[in-house]
């Protein structure tokens, strides 16, 4: 029971991570406009994403434009793209994994151990991809802070953190945790079925005293020659 509880939290937070990965690729808010000093007109706001720039103006219409080149993009957003968009493939490869081998499933048949090696593989891919979503987060994030505390840089250009950093945090976080989840049921699995095949059962052990009482040894033998 607490297994199976485990592996319904895994995947739960799985299903989350994959969706914030998602969310977190195509969202336009990774630099935000930063109001400082003489930048002080807050009826515009500027965001830049991975694909797109959005000027919204007074809460009321919002303006966005792809970018034309993706050469024209800084290097940490070049690399945000790539990594980002593998992570969102391996968010879905690892989930539908992950269903494969839950205990509710017959997909991979009822073999305890088959679906313990899927879980534990549906685990390293869940962790895997939170690092991979980990790092294209961090860089930006730095290379925001390192240019906002930057004086060479004009005040125009400097920008602060936006939504979408933050909710890859949270996603990086809760997709290492789904996967440590996974991987701590499969190695329940392993410790379970060792047990099992480790210890004879009583009746094994009844039939094994009564043969051995019944067969003579071999100094009885010789003794009555």
């Amino acid at each position: 029971m607490a297994t199976y509880a485990l592996q319904i939290a895994g995947l739960v937070l799985g299903g989350v991570g994959m969706v914030g990965t998602v969310a977190a690729t195509v969202m336009p808010q990774w630099r935000v406009s930063a109001f400082i000093e003489s930048n002080i007109v807050v009826f515009e706001n500027l965001w830049e994403g991975l694909w797109m720039s959005c000027m919204r103006h007074a809460n009321i219409r919002m303006q966005c434009k792809i970018y034309d080149s993706l050469l024209a993009l800084s290097p940490d957003l070049q690399a945000a793209r790539g990594l980002m968009c593998a992570a969102s493939v391996l968010a879905f490869l690892a989930f539908l994994t992950a269903v494969l081998g839950m205990k509710c499933t017959r997909c991979a048949g009822d073999d305890d151990k088959v679906k313990g090696h899927i879980l534990l593989t549906a685990g390293v891919i869940f962790i895997i991809t939170g690092l991979v979503v980990l790092i294209p987060v961090s860089w930006v994030a730095n290379s925001i802070i390192r240019d906002f505390y930057n004086p060479i840089v004009d005040i125009a250009q400097k920008r602060e953190l936006g939504e979408a950093l933050y909710i890859g945090w949270t996603t990086a976080l809760v997709l290492i945790v789904g996967g440590a989840l996974f991987c701590c049921v499969s190695c329940c699995h392993e410790k379970s079925s060792s047990y099992r095949y480790s210890i004879p059962s009583h009746r094994t052990t009844q039939k094994s005293y009564h043969a051995e009482k019944k067969s003579p040894s071999v100094y009885s033998k010789s003794q009555y020659v």
